[in-house]
């Protein structure tokens, strides 16, 4: 591979980890890096996208987007891009931003940002330095492209030596400012990144320790003194008990979703018995079911073998699933349907509940989604559970899906490829 060659291919890469750090920034929105082709700010060129599912639905957002750009770059529009321009929803429910890509007086193009949320000034300083940084790769691939070409030129004896080789020289000097520019850039974010691991992991240590004293607490008081209780005091206590316990697993959730991000969740392969596998989620989510007239059934193909994949990954998967099914069921039934086909495992969980409109279910599985506003009252959550079974599923590289109709139901099914024991 020649060396502009290589250049490019590194410049690709970096664009695209540079857009998967700044969607992050914005908590699970989504970034789009733009390149100036021959015609200048008239034909940016999508280089790079991040926190999109399919690679086709970024290029429909950025073919959306491109004219926007395009006025944004020229001054003959906002920088401020309508949040209903991409059809992306609550992704960028807090708004889009363009923001030029320039070292000096050179531009390189633009990268578009999109939020849940409004952007706190804090997300704005973070996203301008990863803007600057993607400046500083555009600038590195470009000077290494303009160093190959004049080596070329003197190895093949095409110019002479004398102008050339200043150039040459020049240019050499040039590239490993910016490379050193570069470093920097990268150290400082480096530092940011790790202040907000530090962060999030003492957050999750200090919420974590009382919560569970608290919860441990009221459990042996529910058990040692039930007697003693009125029936108010116990149902208090119980409601305490459910919301505690509702709050952990919702912190949980966070810190499972951000471990998968950073890579730090690994997957670690046990033997497992499906069955007893499905009887402990059913268990557990009992008391999500409470008085409602909710029954679960199971339906598994015989004879279904024992298997070999994440034990705790699977069960988490199972139990987010199977507490949304009845959450969202207000009579009826769940069924769990499981086979496994060529070493795959293949699950569907059916539900008789109150369905999702064809227009929310791309969003389903978005960070923090919910299918509306008043609903969101009646059902209780933060819209973690469906994001993080995507995420489990993809980090045991499976596939998972979700076909609904409004007061018929909702069916979710994943395959995860996997060992028979």
């Amino acid at each position: 591979m020649s060396a502009p060659a290589d250049s490019m291919q590194q410049l690709a890469g970096a664009l695209r980890s540079a857009a998967a750090k700044t969607a992050d920034v914005v908590g699970g929105g989504i970034a789009i890096v733009f390149a100036l082709g021959d015609a200048g700010v008239q034909d940016v060129r999508l280089r790079a996208a991040a926190g999109f599912a399919q690679p086709e639905e970024a290029r429909r957002a950025g073919a959306a987007a491109a004219p926007h750009v395009r006025g944004a770059l020229a001054g003959t529009a906002d920088r401020e891009i309508p949040a209903g321009a991409l059809d992306l929803g609550p992704r960028v429910a807090g708004g889009l931003q363009v923001y030029p890509v320039r070292s000096g007086e050179r531009l390189h193009g633009a990268v578009v940002v999109g939020a849940p949320a409004k952007f706190t000034p804090e997300q704005d300083e973070l996203i301008a330095g990863l803007v600057d940084t993607i400046a500083l790769h555009f600038d590195v691939a470009r000077l290494d492209r303009e160093c190959s070409e004049l080596r070329s030129q003197l190895a093949s004896g095409s110019v002479a030596d004398g102008d050339k080789s200043d150039e040459l020289l020049r240019l050499s000097e040039a590239l490993f400012a910016q490379d050193i520019e570069l470093l920097r850039s990268t150290e400082k974010l480096g530092k940011i990144e790790r202040l907000k691991n530090d962060f999030i992991e003492k957050m999750s240590r200090e919420l974590r320790t009382p919560l569970n004293s608290i919860i441990e607490a009221i459990i042996s008081v529910l058990t040692g003194e039930d007697e003693a209780l009125s029936e108010g005091a116990k149902s208090a206590l119980r409601v305490a008990l459910d919301e505690g316990t509702a709050f952990l697993r919702t912190l949980q959730n966070i810190l499972d979703l951000w471990k998968i991000k950073q890579g730090e969740l690994p997957v670690e392969s046990q033997d497992v018995n499906f069955r007893e596998l499905v009887d402990e989620a059913i268990f557990s989510v009992q008391d999500a079911i409470g008085d409602k007239p909710v029954r679960i059934e199971t339906e598994l193909a015989e004879p279904f073998p024992r298997l070999r994949t994440d034990l705790a990954k699977l069960n988490q998967i199972l139990f987010l699933l199977l507490d949304n099914a009845v959450k969202f069921t207000p009579q009826g039934k769940v069924s769990i349907h499981g086979r496994v086909n060529e070493g795959v495992l293949e699950v569907a969980i059916q539900d008789d509940g109150i369905g999702i409109c064809h227009d929310d279910q791309q969003f389903v599985f978005d960070e923090f989604y919910q299918v509306d506003e008043p609903s969101s009252h009646k059902y209780r959550g933060a819209g973690l559970g469906l994001t993080l079974v995507r995420d489990l599923i993809v980090l045991l590289d499976g596939e998972v899906a979700i076909s609904s109709d409004i007061g018929r139901g909702t069916t979710v099914s994943f395959s995860i490829p996997l060992q028979t024991v």
